[in-house]
């Protein structure tokens, strides 16, 4: 017999009761830790559990107004709006004849393009009243300029039939 095994006694079953009594203490006490931890991190609101946290489903349009707000996009989405909504805010007539094209954040200006000359014309004479319409539903600033362009015109034909120094259709249009 070797001298460690001399000095280790055997463990008789009162012993191995008492030894495997104070393993599962400890385990226990281990397990207790953990569950005190893990209510911490719930208090913490690291858990989720019956309060509201961040991580709760929201509707979507909340989790899109959240969004356009924390990015910085309330102008452009309030002008994408107006472009969806056109006809309604300047009304059915100007929507026949006037479509908005393109809005510059930095700038405030919107552009929009009219299908003739007269009603080009027209828009030029309402863009003050527009201009206060479109920041009354935008939000006062948003659109300082409209900017309106006529009509696309028909490419310019060049042929024997032509008077000299005559600019085609660009004459009227445009």
């Amino acid at each position: 017999m070797s001298d460690q095994e001399s000095r280790t006694p055997e463990l008789s079953g009162v012993d191995l009761a008492r030894v495997a009594l104070r393993a599962a203490k400890e385990q226990a006490r281990q397990r207790g830790e953990q569950v005190r931890e893990k209510r911490e991190a719930k208090r913490h609101g690291l858990r989720s559990g019956a309060r509201a946290d961040g991580r709760d489903p929201v509707p979507l349009g909340a989790a899109l107004n959240r969004l356009i707000t924390e990015r910085g996009w309330e102008a452009p989405a309030a002008v994408g709006g107006v472009m969806g909504r056109w006809s309604q805010i300047v009304g059915p007539d100007i929507a026949a004849h006037c479509e908005p094209k393109h809005y510059a954040e930095a700038e405030a200006v919107l552009t929009v393009q009219c299908d003739s000359t007269a009603w080009a014309t027209q828009l030029r004479l309402l863009a003050r009243q527009l201009v206060a319409r479109l920041n009354h539903e935008l939000g006062h600033g948003t659109v300082r300029v409209i900017k309106v362009l006529g009509p696309d015109a028909p490419a310019r034909g060049y042929g024997r039939l032509r008077a000299p120094g005559s600019k085609g259709p660009g004459d009227t249009w445009g």
